[in-house]
């Protein structure tokens, strides 16, 4: 009997009470079992044990964790079969798969990421490392759920501002009818309302203004005035003009064709970038006009999309967008018929840096190369991400072979002349960077995976000829 689980089943679970984030470790070696258990133990964690793949699944399913480390080579189910279990099954398919290695093993990360992993580490472990990685990815799960609430929350606010509208729309109809209920819904919106009848030219009947019937305390406020000082006043080509002068001519559409105006106005607006929503209804020969400002809601927007899309350490893109540019463009390129290449690239000697100077220092240096990589990569179809740890790519759009050899020579050199210290590199006193360089023409008979490969390949290539260098992969065109 296995001394480190219970004969009721392969799945052990540690009685640490107050602990928050918990690990599924699946491993076939007890003594794997016991060392990574005791080390994320200490650190707080609550931990979760299986010795094989089908006990994982049923540990995974009934209590999923916040995340499995998962050995690859196990009996029965490998580590790839599980991981690809648990992402096929609603239940399990988000939870975060961090791989683990033995350095001696034939590894296949991109098989790895194939089957949805999202990381790996390796035997011998190193606890800084281990510690690292786990801490990494549960952030990552943390800002995608942060992510996802916000998103659920905008979604309550997009739906919240469409009921709204069709209620203003709804109280225009009304106001039309009655100026004493126009002059109370008016007054009490906190939004700018107006209603304005054309004024158009005696001869050709062209609309050569709109003059101002009613006007809410919010909008008198824009001009500075009071709301009675602008009724009958001829003051609206003026202000548009100062603002977007197409919109007067988008007005005028709404008058003379009946389809409302539905829009988001970007501007600067008393030295403040502003956000507002327009909505323009026809009423009469004029129109009626709702703006509000959604400079705040459009902030957030933003803020999410960067939380979405970047690196939040380097400033460059994250892995996803990688991911989801590579394809686009390995469409566009196939289409056209164009070259691709891809340049994947890693800091020499990274983790004996991090050990001896400190996750800190290692921060700072994969920052300081991010930036350095960043001033070299500035074509606008270019596109820089963060790959994963200190591993960076490189996509290049309609560029030959040499072309993405002389930009990977080009960081390479650049990142040398940095001149960050590297005491415990085996090849020199400073910071140095090894590159792999793929290019590809993309066809049907070639598939995407096989560039990321061929890429990969060269990196390790340039890694094992000694580092500091650019080695090209197997020409695919």
């Amino acid at each position: 009997m296995d001394p480190f689980f219970s004969p009721m089943s392969a799945v052990e679970i540690s009685s640490e009470e107050k602990l928050t984030e918990s690990i599924l470790i699946v491993d076939d070696q007890p003594a794997n079992l016991r060392v990574l258990s005791q080390m994320l133990q200490i650190k707080n964690y609550k931990v979760k044990k299986a010795a094989d793949g089908e006990s994982a699944i049923l540990a995974a399913k009934s209590s999923p964790p916040d995340l499995i480390l998962l050995d690859i080579l196990m009996p029965d189910l490998n580590g790839y079969e599980v991981c690809r279990k648990l992402k096929a099954d609603n239940l399990t398919k988000d939870i975060p798969v961090i791989f683990i290695s033995a350095l001696s093993d034939v590894f296949d990360k991109v098989k790895a990421f194939e089957v949805g992993g999202i990381d790996y580490i390796t035997k011998p472990f190193q606890e800084e490392e281990v510690l690292a990685r786990i801490g990494s990815q549960l952030t990552i799960q943390k800002q995608k759920k942060l992510l996802e609430k916000e998103q659920e929350k905008l979604k309550k606010e997009r739906e919240h501002l469409r009921k709204e509208i069709r209620q203003r729309k709804e109280a225009e109809a009304i106001l039309y009818q009655s100026r004493a209920i126009i002059s109370s819904i008016l007054n009490s919106s906190l939004d700018a309302i107006a209603a304005l009848e054309a004024v158009r030219d005696p001869a050709s009947g062209n609309i050569l203004d709109f003059r101002c019937l009613v006007v809410n305390p919010i909008t008198a406020q824009i001009f500075n005035r009071q709301p009675e000082d602008l009724t009958g006043k001829l003051l609206f080509k003026k202000f548009i003009n100062q603002i977007k002068p197409e919109l007067f001519f988008e007005f005028i559409k709404v008058v003379e064709t009946g389809k409302s105006l539905d829009k988001e106005i970007e501007y600067n607006y008393k030295k403040q970038h502003k956000w507002f929503h327009c909505i323009a209804v026809k009423l009469g020969d004029g129109f009626s006009v709702t703006v509000r400002d959604i400079t705040e809601r459009k902030k957030l927007e933003l803020k999410l999309s960067k939380l979405a899309t970047i690196d939040s350490l380097t400033g460059v893109y994250n892995r996803h967008s990688f991911d989801k540019i590579l394809k686009q463009e390995w469409q566009r390129c196939g289409r056209g018929k164009q070259p691709l290449s891809l340049i994947i690239c890693d800091i020499d000697f990274f983790k004996p840096y991090n050990d001896f100077y400190g996750h800190q220092a290692g921060d700072k240096c994969l920052i300081e190369v991010a930036k350095t990589m960043s001033n070299i990569v500035r074509r606008t179809s270019d596109f820089l991400a963060r790959y994963g740890g200190e591993e960076f790519a490189i996509i290049l759009p309609n560029t030959p072979q040499q072309g993405a050899f002389n930009v990977a020579e080009n960081i390479r050199q650049e990142i040398e002349a940095l001149q960050l210290p590297h005491e415990k590199s085996k090849i020199s006193n400073y910071i140095t960077f090894s590159l792999g360089v793929a290019t590809i023409i993309p066809t049907q008979d070639v598939s995407l995976e096989s560039l990321i490969k061929s890429a990969d390949n060269a990196l390790y290539s340039a890694k094992k000829s000694g580092k500091n260098q650019t080695q090209l992969g197997e020409l695919l065109l």
